[in-house]
């Protein structure tokens, strides 16, 4: 093996790689298994250990047999090398060990160079801003130890600095790249499978609780901006599955093929306008708001009113909707799926069976049916909380007869579990009911404790007819939200509890700078790419005008950085202008220098021509020297002012 000329890592290098590998690895920890995490920072450890106490590294054999071990975990732990957990896996398992053999700079190099691709491998799992800025500060890191590895002796905050100087000159060409070079759809990495674990969501099935377990839940589901004005709270639902086969105790959606429009017209005029980005949920569900218009592209819709999106939501997603709350739909529905919506299992819930029968006998018509329906679950004074019983299999019958409380699928279930009974078709939609206006930004944000149910009936004449038991018997929580509506001591939400305004405000704030991130960085698709470039002045942003904008920018903008940077180095150098000044000077004197000569190779040549001047030439070569290769003081430049001025060849 031929020997290297790269010489030997300082102390000071090897706590630089020891920190680029620590602000690599550290963000990756809550998203990598936890033997992996702590085998590399206990690697890191290990390699401080030995640079603390100045002992040599490990010996070659044992970092293969760690390296083999680590390698062989991975391997157990996803059956694959390949893809992006193993990859990763990998990565943090190469960069933590190879800190244990590195002895040069050019060991310390292909460290930096694994850092920047773990940097990178951070938005893998999450594109927050908290992750931009722990990759920036990796970078950060990695920058200046690249500086390091070619001269260590400054200071950490000078070399930190420099690399910050370095990076800020690289932010007008990343602004060009970001802004025109073209976009695709979704993220450069599609991992679906990835992408939708751990998701929190509604469920395609409603049974007791289990709508009732995303009350806890603050994660934001959509965000919704109104050009116009917000809607009324009452007027807030967000329509998602719709569920009309039941079994007893569960609910669940009618196999149905999508088809490209909705089995309606909407109006030709009025309706309100929206634009809704929906988080990832890993299903197919696009919430829209009651009821929706023509599903918009690359969309699809089902003859129950639902709008669908063609593959799984794993990625933030951005539409352009219109609802019609007015809109009565379904006038024609089919007999047999009406037929459909009137199946209860044999001998279910006999109680509400017998209550339903005499609101049937008792009435001229439907609508005769409804009312008394409504009625009686008015009357009956049924209590909304957070923390229904527990229910047995007569779901409906033990919670509108017995316990008398529940969560809105309990009140869901009995209400159309009863209109079936009576002889009414009637189906359950879940989604999300109201929403919370930031008064930061205006956006309305939606959340998981947001989560509602509710019932349509179907009726001669009118169609399907949203009718919420839930309004009818905790009208507050329709009215205003949740906290509202459950009963004092029931579990809230953190941020919904009245005594923690402050936090809430915090919120709004944070959420706001989430939403201008998430819009303008991670929603910067193809449709905002041609819109803002429309905007800018470019009439037809295809891939060929934004490809040759982008060369002509990038060139330009270079070579202003470079003039800049070149004004602002013979500025900043008084020891550089003062060392051209004496060329010049010699130059007179037929001694020019040349153009890769250094100083002291200069200095030795004009000795032999001048040797009366000889001694002083070669001091104001060694403090040139110092000055610019090495860590210099005010001292020594005045000294060089002082001997350049006196100096007469």
């Amino acid at each position: 093996m031929a020997k290297t000329n790269s010489p030997p890592l300082a102390p000071a290098q090897t706590w630089w790689l020891l920190a680029t590998g620590f602000s690599a690895i550290a963000p990756l920890a809550p998203h990598v298994q936890l033997w992996l995490g702590a085998a590399a920072m206990l690697a890191l450890a290990w390699r401080g250990g030995l640079a603390w106490y100045r002992q040599p590294l490990p010996p070659r054999w044992l970092l293969v047999l760690l390296v083999v071990a680590g390698s062989a975990g991975v391997l157990l732990q996803f059956r694959t090398l390949l893809g992006q957990s193993p990859g990763v896996a990998l990565l943090i398992l190469f960069l933590a060990l190879k800190q244990l053999e590195s002895r040069t700079a050019r060991d310390g190099l292909a460290i930096v160079f694994l850092a920047f691709f773990l940097a990178l491998s951070q938005f893998f799992y999450t594109q927050a801003i908290a992750a931009a800025i722990a990759s920036a500060v990796a970078i950060l890191v990695a920058t200046a130890t690249l500086l390091a590895l070619t001269d260590h002796r400054p200071t950490p905050l000078t070399l930190l600095r420099r690399a910050g100087s370095m990076l800020l000159q690289a932010m007008p060409l990343m602004l060009l790249l970001f802004v025109l070079f073209p976009r695709i759809q979704g993220p450069l990495w599609a991992l679906p499978r990835d992408a939708s674990n751990a998701v929190t969501g509604l469920s395609d099935t409603m049974a007791p609780g289990s709508i009732s377990r995303l009350s806890q839940s603050d994660a934001i589901a959509f965000r919704v901006r109104f050009p116009g004005a917000v809607p009324k709270q009452q007027q807030l639902y967000w329509r998602g599955p719709v569920l009309s086969e039941f079994d007893g105790r569960t609910w669940r959606p009618r196999q149905s093929q999508p088809r490209p429009r909705l089995p309606y017209d909407a109006p030709a005029s009025g309706g309100i306008d929206y634009e809704i980005t929906l988080e990832p949920h890993g299903k197919n569900w696009l919430f829209a708001l009651e009821l929706p218009g023509q599903p918009p592209e690359d969309t699809l819709a089902t003859s129950d009113f639902q709008l669908l999106t063609r593959e799984p939501v794993t990625v933030r997603q951005r539409h352009a909707l219109r609802a019609y709350p007015d809109l009565h739909a379904g006038r024609d529905e089919p007999e047999g799926l009406r037929e459909r919506a009137l199946n209860l299992p044999s001998g279910s819930n006999p109680r509400i069976r017998a209550l339903a029968a005499g609101w049937r006998a008792n009435a001229q018509n439907d609508d005769d049916v409804l009312r008394q329906a409504e009625t009686f679950f008015l009357r009956q004074h049924l209590i909304y909380t957070l923390s229904p019983p527990r229910l047995g299999e007569q779901t409906a019958d033990e919670f509108l007869f017995d316990t008398q409380q529940g969560f809105c699928e309990h009140f869901a279930n009995a209400f159309a579990v009863a209109m079936r009974a009576a002889g009414i078709p009637a189906r359950v939609v879940t989604g999300y009911q109201g929403g919370e206006v930031n008064p930061v930004d205006g956006w309305l944000t939606v959340r998981q404790y947001d989560a509602h149910a509710w019932t349509e009936v179907w009726l001669p004449q009118r169609g399907w007819l949203r009718v919420d038991p839930t309004a009818i018997s905790a009208p507050a929580r329709i009215d205003f939200n949740l906290a509202a509506a459950v009963p004092e001591g029931d579990p809230l939400p953190l941020l919904m509890r009245a005594d923690l305004s402050w936090l809430r405000d915090i919120r709004f704030r944070w959420d706001a700078v989430t939403n201008t991130w998430n819009q303008w960085v991670l929603g910067y698709n193809p449709e905002r790419q041609r819109d803002l470039l429309r905007r800018l002045g470019m009439s037809t942003p295809d891939v060929q005008s934004m490809t040759a904008a982008l060369a002509t920018l990038s060139g330009l903008a270079l070579l202003a950085l470079t003039a800049w940077t070149l004004r602002q180095r013979r500025r900043r150098d008084p020891a550089l202008a003062l060392w051209e000044r004496l060329s010049k000077r010699l130059a007179r004197q037929g001694l020019a220098r040349a153009p890769t000569e250094g100083p002291l190779d200069y200095a030795t040549r004009v000795a032999a021509a001048l040797p009366q001047a000889a001694s002083e030439m070669q001091a104001i070569a060694a403090l040139y020297g110092r000055l610019r290769y090495g860590p210099g003081t005010p001292a020594m430049l005045d000294e060089l002012r002082r001997r350049v001025a006196s100096f007469r060849p």
